[in-house]
């Protein structure tokens, strides 16, 4: 379920300290509940989605799609990411969070900032844009948490604002239910099997 900018903006994540320049370009809540211990599980499991493995054929065809128009476009060319054309955000992190045992993506071109109990994010950048990817945890108001993921973006001058304007349908429409979905199933098959391991 999408939710305001405010449902981000407004909690006192540690993220803020270094994204004044970015913009917020999504909230959404993330299906399912978990207790006060489970959230890096639920990170681990983000960082290890594989979208050219989804149930969705179109949410797989339009990540296809977006790779090879990066190829030939030059989108994701060596000097265009992170350390070459930006500088990395962890260069704004404050000695509490450098250290933190944040997990790595196994398929999205992503590098983990931080992780707390709290809060998870990692960042990408290519010729499009420089975006930031924030997981949080909030009570849920009966005692347990749900989460809620944030996107981030600073655009790259005209070509950034363009890409994300025409991207924008396609992530809310399909690249996002698609990847919610799995997120369930897979958050679902850990609650079951937490619990048989528990009898």
């Amino acid at each position: 379920m999408r939710l305001a900018n405010t449902a981000h903006t407004s909690r006192p994540w540690r993220i803020h300290e270094l994204t004044g320049d970015f913009r917020v370009e999504d909230v959404w809540e993330l299906p399912g509940r978990g207790g006060p211990d489970d959230f890096p599980a639920l990170v681990q499991m983000i960082a290890s989605q594989d979208p050219s493995h989804s149930s969705s054929l179109a949410a797989r065809a339009l990540f296809g799609l977006r790779w090879k128009l990066g190829e030939l476009l030059g989108w994701d060319a060596p000097g265009s990411g992170i350390g070459s054309r930006v500088p990395t955000l962890r260069e704004r992190l404050p000695a509490d969070l450098r250290d933190t045992a944040a997990p790595n993506f196994t398929a999205l071109p992503f590098t983990s900032l931080y992780l707390t109990g709290e809060e998870f994010a990692a960042e990408i950048a290519n010729r499009t844009m420089h975006g930031v990817m924030h997981l949080g945890r909030v009570p849920d108001g009966r005692g347990g948490y749900r989460a809620q993921m944030a996107v981030l973006v600073k655009p790259n001058g005209l070509l950034g604002h363009a890409y994300m304007a025409a991207i924008r349908p396609f992530r809310h429409l399909i690249v996002y239910p698609a990847m919610f979905r799995e997120a369930s199933l897979q958050w679902g098959a850990r609650v079951d099997e937490t619990t048989l391991q528990s009898v």
